[in-house]
């Protein structure tokens, strides 16, 4: 556990991943321990994540106003383009199913309501 991924354990035990893996599943403890620290790993960064959604809705304002940039566009590469067309399209337009199974991650939540304020200063 203080490791807290696979492969540092098995690095550290001369042992494959997959046995770690093998190791952690068949042992119902150890399972239990590993999920309840994945657990709080996740608690612990949605919170951090909440306490920083005024400066991550700050980063997208800035990233979103780059992106309607008419010289950053001219000087992007294609590729970076259909990256970042590609990367809002997906954000926007997540089937419904998705959009329920994220509605309760912030970074998604975030974006959302930022879209929403953008729209809505964009009308007024």
């Amino acid at each position: 556990m203080e490791l807290e991924n696979y492969s540092a354990v098995a690095k550290a035990h001369g042992v494959s991943d997959n046995t770690v893996r093998k190791i952690v599943s068949s042992n119902s403890e150890i399972a239990k321990e590993f999920e309840l620290k994945k657990e709080q790993n996740t608690a612990e960064l949605l919170e951090h994540m909440e306490q920083k959604r005024d400066k991550v809705c700050s980063i997208m304002d800035k990233y979103l106003d780059a992106l309607l940039d008419d010289e950053k566009i001219a000087k992007a590469t294609p590729a970076q383009l259909t990256t970042a067309l590609g990367t809002l399209i997906d954000k926007f337009t997540m089937s419904t199913n998705k959009a329920e199974q994220m509605a309760e991650d912030p970074l998604t939540k975030a974006l959302k309501e930022e879209a929403e304020r953008m729209e809505e200063n964009a009308n007024q």
